[in-house]
């Protein structure tokens, strides 16, 4: 039995994970489409991150503008945003009120992203 329920929903979702540190969970799951997603809980909240790729030096006002259009449109549970010069995939869910299915949409939002977005994002590395 898992210590919390975010490694319980882990376990229940069979995606291939490894506990990075205590409460840090590292989702590398090429099957759910899910590599390099990291989930941490830090109550009372559950972020969700992937990085997406690094920050391109030209075409910046483009690329943005593409990820806010995607945000507004695209994106049903979290966002994309700047970290550094990475651009990131980030969600947040409050732990003490998330079930189950929240979980799995919120990974399953991330994965449709990852797979559709990246090609478009792509182009502008």
């Amino acid at each position: 039995m898992a210590e919390n329920k975010v490694e319980q929903y882990l376990i229940d979702l069979m995606l291939s994970y490894q506990e990075a540190d205590t409460n840090v969970w590292l989702i590398d799951d090429e099957e759910h489409a899910l590599q390099g997603v990291a989930v941490a809980l830090s109550e009372p909240l559950v972020i969700l991150r992937a990085v997406v790729m690094d920050t391109p030096k030209r075409n910046q006002l483009e690329l943005f503008t593409k990820l806010l259009e995607l945000n507004s449109n695209d994106l049903v549970h979290g966002a994309y945003a700047l970290e550094g010069d990475k651009i990131v995939l980030i969600d947040t869910l409050e732990y003490d009120t998330m079930d189950f299915t929240e979980f799995r949409a919120s990974l399953d939002a991330f994965s449709l992203a990852l797979i559709q977005h990246y090609p478009i994002l792509s182009k502008y590395r």
